[in-house]
Order: C-alpha cells, then structure tokens, then sequence
C-alpha cells in the first residue's frame, strides 16, 4: 500500500467517519464470499478510527494503481511483474482492506449506506472538485480544471441517484435508478501533464478518495444483494465503475501514476517497506494502547503482509531486464 499525506486524509475523511461512528455496522464480503453475519464495529477509539481510515484509503489507492501498474508491465512485455501487481492488487483490496472496513464498521443498512454516499458525494460536488478546478485555472492547469469541473458535475449525478434510491428503500415506493455506464479511459505511461504543485496535490488527494469510493460501493453491492436488493446492488456496482475506470484513470493521466515497469515496481517498493516498517507498526501501538486488540493485530498482519510484498516487488525489480 503507499503511503499519502496527512492534507489527503483530511480531505477524505469527513464521510467515513461520520458513519462509523453513528451507523450499526454489518460485515463486509471477504475473499471467500459474503458473511452474512451481523457486526458492529469493533474499535472504540476515535484514534484507531482514524487509522483504520488511513489504512482503507491507502489500501484502496495501491489496488487501483496496481492495477494499472500490471496493464502497464503486460504491455512492457514483462508478464511476470503484471501477474504480480494484479495477485498483490487483489490482496490489498480483498483481505486488507475489507478486514479494516469491518472493523471499522463501514457498511451498515442500505439506508445507512446510501446516506453515507449522498454525504460524501455531496462534498465532492459541492466542495472538493470545485475548489480544485478553481486553484488549477489560478495555476494554469486548464486541463486539470477541466477534469475537475466535469468530475464534479458526475458527482452530483451520483448523489440525485442515491438520494432516488435512498426514497425508495425508505418508502417502498419508486424504481432505483440504472446504473450508470462506464467508459474507461486507458492510462498510458508517462510524466505529469500538470505543472503546479497544488494541482499535483489535489491529483493524490482526488485518486484517493476516488478509489476509496470504488472500494466502499463495491462493499455497499454486496451489501444490497444478500438483503434482497438487486437494483440497488447494480446502482453501486456501476457507479464504483465510473469511480475508477473513468475519475480514477482520467485523474492518474494526468498525474503521469504509470511510469515504466521498472519505475513503477521501485515505488511499489518504497511504498510497501514504509507501511511495513513504520505506518502500519505505528497504528498497531496506538490500538494497542487504547485496548483495541483487534485492530492492533489487523495492524501487525498487515504489516507482515506489506514487508513480504515490498520483497516479492524487490525481486521482481531485480529479475527485471
């Protein structure tokens, strides 16, 4: 997982934890398939669930980018180290960050689910994507203004369709809205189109957030199926779609994200040893000291899982010709 700024946690927080602390949480799907189980969060400290935040975001962040980092190295013609970013993806979404989602309670009723999203898409409509587009036509990032101002108007559409869904779920009434269709846009290898450092950094804080939104809807789908709530299933599977083939990626090509295969297993390096070595050890002695057992030891698997990625990508790097 990579590390990321404090400024990019900040800005994505507001959603998540507002609902993990006031919504009665279900479990989420592991890898296995779904639990049907029901769960309440299990962490009490607001610390841990800020960490746990922290964890889920960067969790998110490096399966989107290793996705691509793999599509990037199969084109390369380096098949060994796409087969490795993809297994390594799939592990940072289906284990880790589905474990931290459970304990931090992120998935809660369909009702809950749905006005956590209005909450969060609200703020990216509203708030977020406009002020970005605002600071990149100051900084002369016309096309990163752009991005964020068509972003922001998607975002809107995604919040009037929940709050839709949300009316029906709550009245019995209605139709959910289709889901919408995603158009993925490819991301080719090469340096940042933008030039501002605040641009930059409103690049990091976006992909974030957007992959982060990939990773909880696809949880909230899982959600609506085993309650018997198909339409509402498709409505976030094809919005988390748009969420990572279309901002995520247009957003990533803009930040020049993929580089070479040998860039990119070299960052992939860097990110794990720092989650393995200081993040994740860090967050395991503040649960610790709070009494959340459970998410000290999350932490500490965690941590023992990034150090054997941070290996696997070394060695892929050094077989690399």
């Amino acid at each position: 997982m990579f590390r990321h700024s404090i400024r990019t946690l900040l800005i994505g927080l507001c959603a998540l934890t507002a609902a993990s602390q006031t919504v009665s949480a279900l479990a989420v799907a592991g890898p296995a398939g779904p639990r049907p189980e029901a769960r309440a969060a299990r962490v009490t400290a607001a610390r841990t669930l800020t960490d746990l935040t922290t964890a889920m975001k960067g969790e998110a962040f490096a399966y989107a980018s290793y996705s691509l980092f793999g599509a990037q190295a199969d084109g390369a013609a380096h098949a060994a180290a796409g087969r490795l970013f993809r297994t390594t993806a799939r592990t940072e979404l289906d284990e880790h960050l589905r474990e931290a989602a459970t304990l931090a309670g992120v998935v809660g009723t369909n009702t809950a689910d749905l006005r956590q999203a209005i909450q969060g898409e609200s703020y990216e409509h509203q708030v977020m994507y406009r002020g970005f587009a605002a600071q990149a036509r100051q900084d002369g990032d016309t096309k990163a203004a752009e991005l964020f101002t068509e972003l922001a108007a998607d975002e809107g559409r995604h919040r009037d369709a929940f709050r839709t869904a949300l009316t029906v779920v709550t009245s019995g009434h209605g139709t959910v809205p289709a889901p919408p269709t995603a158009t993925t846009v490819p991301v080719p290898a090469g340096p940042p189109t933008v030039r501002a450092a605040r641009t930059k950094a409103n690049l990091d804080t976006a992909m974030h957030g957007e992959a982060l939104a990939y990773a909880k809807y696809t949880l909230f789908a899982a959600q609506a199926k085993r309650t018997g709530r198909p339409a509402l299933a498709r409505l976030w599977e094809g919005t988390a779609a748009v969420e990572l083939h279309e901002h995520f990626a247009g957003e990533a090509v803009l930040a020049g994200l993929v580089r070479t295969t040998r860039q990119n297993l070299n960052r992939a390096v860097t990110g794990e040893r720092s989650e393995a070595t200081t993040v994740y050890p860090g967050f395991a002695r503040r649960a610790e000291a709070v009494h959340d057992t459970a998410a000290a030891a999350y932490f500490r698997g965690a941590a023992a899982d990034e150090a054997r990625h941070a290996a696997a990508f070394r060695a892929a790097l050094d077989r690399l010709r």
